[in-house]
């Protein structure tokens, strides 16, 4: 799936979801008008208001939470939104907000003085990147990061960050769907990355957003807004209500290696080991991928793939294009092993292979 960095309705509350229950058993009472099903509907009417403001009260107890330790980037001519990763002054952001810059200006929600900040680096194959601040002003904490695998439809998320540069805002929304691969453009800054896993969520995702928070109701970040879907009938203009979240576990997995090694040294990703392009039939269509280049010792090599094959298939999924190949070995792990199924001067052959690393 492609989708853009361009960045809901609002779920129907439990608040009304009880009053809509309660009318409608009072309705199936027959109790005549005044009777004490009235009685019960005015109990109703009273019990949505009680339900409506917990609800409120979450919310304001997360943002309360959360939203000191989401912070404004500027890089360049730029804005972004980065979360405070650690007591030490981490900060995690999304790698096509950091750019090429090397140091950065940091505003947090509680404080108007621009903090300065250098890149400790960037992981454009995940679209994750790790900043340092130079000194940590007082009352900064970081966020507490959640177990994304845990995340489920369904449930209600904020988003936290500085859509259009207006810093500190908060959207609403709900966890539409979990476990999607998406693969970001590369206009407009984008870093081309195909990203497994992704969170779906209906909460509003607008250019700055990148690189916030997506909370839970338990104050947890279970996931970095990255990007929003774009819909081509609409001119590839932003697609309302559905944007994209890397998973804290992603998160974390990366961040710490940046903090610890300065780069990441173990990506997770899986790999082929080919430099490759799409390729067209007689109609102009995406018809497979052909292998321009092989690694030695990669997994096409070992498994006697050579410049010129065309892959049409890998494990069970048909490859017609270079995204949806990275789209199949986004879902996929090192080490894994799957049949590459391809075309030589004609003829189609199929050969096991062993999944490298990216």
């Amino acid at each position: 799936m492609d989708a853009s960095r361009t960045r809901l309705p609002r779920p129907l509350a439990p608040a009304a979801l009880l009053a809509c229950a309660l009318l409608l058993l009072t309705g199936c009472t027959g109790s005549a008008p005044g009777s004490r099903a009235g009685q019960q509907g005015d109990t109703a009417q009273a019990a949505a208001p009680a339900a409506a403001n917990d609800l409120q009260a979450d919310y304001q107890r997360v943002i309360d939470d959360v939203l000191p330790s989401v912070v404004q980037i500027q890089a360049g001519d730029s804005l972004g939104s980065g979360v405070v990763y650690d007591d030490e002054g981490h900060v995690v952001t999304n790698a096509h907000v950091v750019g090429d810059g090397r140091s950065f200006r940091v505003t947090t929600a509680r404080t108007e003085e621009a903090l300065t900040a250098r890149l400790v680096s960037s992981y454009p194959e995940q679209d994750l990147a790790v900043l340092k601040l130079d000194r940590l002003p007082e009352g900064m904490k970081a966020a507490r990061f959640g177990d994304s695998s845990k995340a489920e439809v369904g449930q209600i998320v904020l988003a936290m960050g500085s859509p259009l540069g207006l810093s500190s805002s908060v959207t609403q929304g709900i966890v539409s769907a979990v476990g999607r691969t998406v693969t970001e453009g590369r206009e407009g800054g984008g870093t081309g990355a195909t990203i497994g896993n992704m969170v779906q969520t209906s909460a509003a995702i607008n250019p700055g957003n990148s690189g916030g928070a997506l909370v839970n109701l338990d104050s947890e970040v279970i996931g970095i807004p990255t990007l929003a879907a774009t819909d081509p009938g609409l001119g590839d203009s932003a697609a309302p209500g559905i944007g994209f979240a890397i998973p804290a576990s992603m998160v974390k997995t990366v961040a710490d290696q940046i903090i610890r090694d300065g780069r990441v040294t173990d990506s997770g990703r899986a790999a082929l080991g080919v430099t490759a392009r799409t390729v067209v039939d007689d109609g102009y269509r995406p018809a497979g991928v052909a292998v321009v280049e092989v690694s030695d010792g990669g997994a096409a090599a070992d498994a006697g793939l050579r410049p010129g094959d065309v892959i049409v298939r890998l494990g069970d999924t048909d490859i017609t294009t270079i995204t949806s190949l990275a789209e199949a070995l986004a879902s996929m792990r090192p080490g894994d092993r799957t049949k590459v199924t391809y075309t030589r001067d004609g003829d189609e052959r199929t050969a096991e292979v062993t999944l490298g690393e990216q």
